[in-house]
């Protein structure tokens, strides 16, 4: 598959729950969408604040362990395209590191992989609500997921302060947890 222009049509995705298999797959498509240069072919790459990786094949693999998250996939005709990491706590669900292929982005598929994500957390585990952190530099990322029905919390918290989940350039990294409250038909 090759570029999505804006305004071109949204590729068929079929949507699934990632299995170990995918393990490889998943970290591939989150380290290309957030780091290093191929994820400059996208208009969310944080290579400008961070270097090193985003995630390794541990770090997935222990998110599939846990019980209460899963990684989300979107594919199209069989290859990667997106996903993202699910985690429920009560009547809530986190969303993060959500990843749309570099080459892929600005072209609704990110829109239509949300909706059914925010579908499945509200079905299958009954969240009333999607949190989220975002780098609080991003402001063109923070004001995607306000158009699509993200509210800023307000809430800050510090940037982990660890090799880990990157090495900063820049310094005064922050988080701040924006929220979206889920109702039917959403």
């Amino acid at each position: 598959m090759t570029g999505n222009k804006p305004g071109a049509a949204v590729p068929a995705l079929d949507f699934r729950i990632a299995q170990p298999a995918d393990v490889p797959n998943i970290v591939s498509l989150v380290n290309s969408a957030y780091r290093g240069d191929s994820s400059r072919k996208g208009w969310t790459t944080e290579a400008d604040l961070l270097d090193g990786q985003r995630t390794d094949r541990e770090e997935i693999n222990s998110i599939l362990a846990d019980p209460n998250s899963v990684f989300f996939l979107g594919e199209s005709n069989g290859e990667l395209i997106a996903s993202a990491h699910l985690q429920k706590a009560g009547d809530q669900a986190h969303f993060g590191m959500f990843a749309v292929k570099p080459g892929l982005q600005n072209g609704g598929i990110g829109k239509r992989f949300m909706q059914a994500a925010e579908g499945f957390v509200r079905s299958s585990w009954q969240c009333s609500s999607l949190t989220m952190s975002v780098i609080t530099l991003r402001l063109s990322l923070i004001a995607f997921y306000e158009r699509r029905g993200f509210r800023r919390t307000g809430e800050i918290k510090p940037f982990p302060q660890s090799e880990k989940f990157g090495i900063p350039k820049v310094s005064g990294l922050q988080l701040e947890v924006l929220e979206k409250p889920l109702v039917s038909g959403d």
